[in-house]
């Protein structure tokens, strides 16, 4: 199965959506505990692991 390449308005998109994100878990959240610091860790590597590899294949 081929994989679709993200374009850069995509990866755009993805980064500011994933800020908005952390803006408001961290804003919104009564404490910054673990459960807090897991949930952003996991999401940024969710979301920029495909980046990276799209770009790094892209620049092959």
């Amino acid at each position: 199965m081929a994989r679709r390449k993200i374009s850069n308005s995509q990866i755009i998109c993805m980064t500011l959506l994933w800020g908005i994100l952390c803006y408001m878990l961290l804003a919104y959240s009564e404490k910054i505990d673990f459960q807090v610091i897991f949930t952003l860790v996991a999401s940024g590597i969710i979301i920029f692991v495909p980046i990276y590899k799209n770009i790094k294949r892209r620049n092959e």
